[in-house]
């Protein structure tokens, strides 16, 4: 049963810093489960840099009192080594779980936190998921102890293709995508959303890849060419958007993308000043937002000489360390019912981590 923030209007959520909470001193250990290394090692690093980068600036300052300490694993992007972390962490004494990239990965640990749940009462751990987009996680595969800080691909194409529907040089779409649940999720959607908004649009073709294996997407843009297709859709992330971006741009395609990761390490320079007008992203963050996310992606840059793109990241440490001082703990019973229904003044206005996922 789990739960995709949902954005409303900006409000206030009033909370006394000065309260005194059982939990205040504390510090939160965080296991960061996900690629460091192979071709998606560049994004995983990145984003293992904005959990330690958030951990510092939560801990100066947060409702809770508490401190976070990361402590990161390489997963390289597979479910079984990712469990093997799991069980390291949990020897350490961690008790908060965090992972993003690859829907696999996170299927394995739902499964693995939802056994570790049932069989240790007393000592439960909770998952925060940032970035893995199954719809499934919050519907048939919904566990209690899941929190979604990202909209699911159901969320987003429903969100993209609003878009579309209006764009009348759309035509018609290829769909290329990964090879795994995220991208027969993205090609499903897609589809079905295309035929009850603009039902003149002609699928030109359909292909999946293998995940984080590809180095030359040439094969692919031809295919592309070669049916016509004035637009590509994918959900592809990391190397396999960059790559196939930069073969685009080898390859003379000239047609649109719609995509959900483009401002993801590696892509913005495959696009290069080709890509203006061209490539489309859906996502709740931006580089050009200003405020509170525009300072922290000026100071993240100074720091670590690097973008920050995960704007789930800061969201996730937002409701949880609201949800700690509304629990008045940081054990992992008492801060899941009290994220439950949640709502926050975040960098983008007012969230609610939905009870009803």
């Amino acid at each position: 049963m789990r739960l995709a923030l949902k954005t409303i209007a900006v409000a206030s959520l009033a909370m006394s810093l000065s309260a005194a909470y059982a939990q205040k001193g504390e510090t939160v250990k965080i296991a960061l489960i996900d690629p460091q290394t192979g071709l998606m090692g560049p994004l995983g690093q990145n984003q293992m840099r904005s959990w330690q980068f958030f951990a510092d600036e939560f801990s100066k300052n947060n409702p809770a009192g508490v401190k976070f300490e990361l402590v990161a694993f390489d997963n390289k992007l597979s479910p079984a080594e990712s469990l093997t972390a799991f069980n390291a962490a949990l020897d350490q004494g961690v008790r908060y779980f965090a992972q993003g990239n690859g829907s696999s990965v996170a299927g394995a640990l739902i499964d693995a936190i939802n056994k570790h749940n049932a069989r240790n009462p007393g000592k439960e751990v909770l998952f925060l998921n940032y970035a893995a987009v199954d719809p499934d996680f919050t519907n048939s595969k919904c566990s209690y102890w899941h929190f979604r800080f990202d909209a699911d691909t159901s969320m987003k194409i429903e969100a993209m293709t609003t878009f579309m529907k209006d764009q009348k040089d759309v035509k018609k779409v290829y769909l290329l995508n990964q090879n795994y649940s995220h991208g027969h999720q993205v090609a499903k959607f897609a589809k079905e959303a295309l035929a009850r908004k603009r039902p003149d649009v002609q699928i030109a073709g359909e292909d999946l890849h293998p995940l984080a294996q590809v180095r030359d997407f040439a094969p692919y843009i031809a295919k592309i060419k070669a049916s016509g297709a004035d637009t590509v859709i994918t959900g592809n992330w990391g190397s396999d958007l960059a790559l196939l971006i930069k073969a685009a741009n080898e390859g003379g395609y000239e047609g649109k993308f719609y995509t959900y990761y483009t401002g993801v390490t590696g892509t913005p320079t495959a696009l290069g000043t080709g890509g203006a007008g061209r490539v489309y992203q859906v996502a709740y963050s931006h580089y050009n937002m200003g405020g509170q996310m525009g300072k922290w992606m000026a100071d993240f840059k100074a720091k670590y000489n690097d973008d920050m793109f995960t704007g789930a990241v800061p969201s996730a440490y937002n409701v949880l360390t609201q949800a700690m001082a509304k629990a008045k703990s940081t054990d992992p019973v008492k801060v899941a019912a009290a994220m439950e229904g949640l709502k926050v003044n975040n960098y983008n206005g007012e969230v609610e981590m939905r009870k009803t996922d």
